[in-house]
């Protein structure tokens, strides 16, 4: 970077890779790498910076989220933005997203996301559905012993100084009934461990679920509650699900009910959870998530759970340890990348999953259409008109989008592209090589 040749060049590139790209000469890859600018919020954790670096990608790196203006100017020249669960992605941001390829949710829910609009402007969404399900589940079990055993209040009442060494209110969980609303991924996992430490389990899920170990699957909600010890809640996102528990059910639960929930904060009725803590009815509470929570560290957190007896109140804290981020930072990172270099989709929220075999000798065409009928044959009419030959080809779609990887033999001309762009109901096209 001397200032002489700075001063004579008619093209400072920071690699060659870019020169050869900017130049229109034959190159080793199909798009420089340094152009693609990678938007992380939310103190991702720095796994996924690592990552994205180390490919050669250009970071940009903020630990809190960003005001909707300043995003809505930043998005226009992203390839690749990661979130977690705090900045909403809504139409307005994804329509000036012009160049994004890839959304990341550093997270489990992709509830933040409007999906049907990413799917719309061809952009992938990933998540990391599996790499903190230990991290909430040792978590709900901690918690379970914990309430079980009245400690919050002992522990209260010690640092005022009041020994109070009594046993009423005090139990094991071996024997004890535990009641789980929804039998996902951590659900289930839930059971097992659950099912370890000597507890029954029973669960409730809309979808056909298999139980492991000896749990019993129930087949209404009525059930659960009425027969439970302990209750936890580890449902979606689906709006449906809103005020899911609320007095009514609150109602059917055994006196004395421990209650947990770990998964979204409008599931639970938070006005009738305190009111039947304050009667008594409920005997103690794990909360995890709210139905309004502060956007940034140091915001106020008010509640109407603060302050009563028995509850464990957390900032949403049930996927973070280390090695949950860690796992998450890692995990997302290469999906996008292995998406961004080969066209692979296996776990997006979003396109069609396609497992695709490594790319040799060939070039590999990717179109991402709306699903409608006749895309294929006329990409391929395209193809056999320019005299290019089909190494291999998949198809996968959904319901929103249709999604065709084509390998083709090296030898082509460049001008095919733009007929393939040009296809009616094309969403996005790109080359791989």
């Amino acid at each position: 970077m001397r200032k002489s040749v700075i001063k004579e060049a008619d093209q400072i590139a920071p690699n060659f890779d870019e020169f050869l790209y900017a130049n229109k000469l034959p190159a080793s890859i199909s798009y420089p790498k340094n152009r693609i600018k990678t938007l992380l919020l939310e103190n991702i954790n720095q796994e996924a910076v690592k990552t994205f670096e180390k490919e050669g990608y250009v970071v940009e790196y903020y630990e809190k989220t960003l005001p909707h203006d300043e995003l809505m100017e930043k998005i226009k020249n992203i390839s690749i933005l990661g979130i977690q669960s705090s900045t909403k992605i809504n139409e307005e941001l994804l329509k000036k997203a012009g160049r994004l390829i890839s959304l990341g949710a550093f997270c489990i829910g992709t509830n933040q996301i409007n999906l049907s609009i990413a799917s719309q402007k061809g952009i992938a969404i990933f998540n990391a559905p599996y790499s903190n399900t230990r991290s909430v589940v040792e978590l709900m079990i901690g918690e379970i012993i914990v309430l079980m055993r009245n400690i919050i209040d002992k522990n209260n009442l010690l640092h005022k100084g009041i020994w109070n060494k009594s046993t009423v209110n005090s139990h094991e969980i071996r024997g004890k009934t535990l009641g789980i609303i929804g039998y996902g991924n951590i659900g289930s996992q839930l059971s097992v461990l659950a099912e370890s430490l000597g507890m029954q389990v029973l669960f409730y899920d809309k979808a056909a679920k298999l139980a492991l170990g000896n749990a019993k699957k129930c087949l209404s909600l009525k059930e659960v509650f009425k027969n439970s010890d302990i209750i936890s809640v580890h449902v979606d996102g689906n709006p449906e699900n809103k005020n899911l528990i609320s007095g009514k059910e609150f109602k059917i639960m055994k006196d004395g009910v421990i209650f947990l929930n770990a998964s979204r904060g409008f599931v639970v009725d938070i006005q009738a959870l305190s009111k039947y803590i304050k009667e008594g009815k409920i005997g103690g509470v794990a909360i995890d998530v709210f139905p309004d929570e502060p956007k940034n560290k140091g915001d106020q957190f008010i509640s109407e759970l603060q302050n009563l007896p028995n509850v464990i109140l957390t900032p949403h804290i049930g996927g973070g340890t280390e090695e949950a981020q860690k796992n998450i930072g890692e995990f997302v990172s290469h999906k996008i990348i292995d998406y961004i270099n080969t066209g692979n989709t296996m776990l997006s929220v979003n396109f069609p999953n396609v497992q695709l075999p490594a790319l040799h000798n060939s070039h590999r065409l990717l179109h991402i259409h709306k699903n409608v009928p006749g895309i294929l044959a006329q990409i391929n009419n395209i193809l056999a008109k320019n005299n290019i030959n089909i190494e291999g080809q998949y198809l996968k779609t959904n319901e929103e989008i249709g999604y065709v990887i084509t390998d083709i033999n090296k030898r082509h001309n460049h001008s095919f592209l733009v007929e393939l762009k040009n296809i009616r109901d094309t969403i996005h096209s790109r080359i791989l090589y």
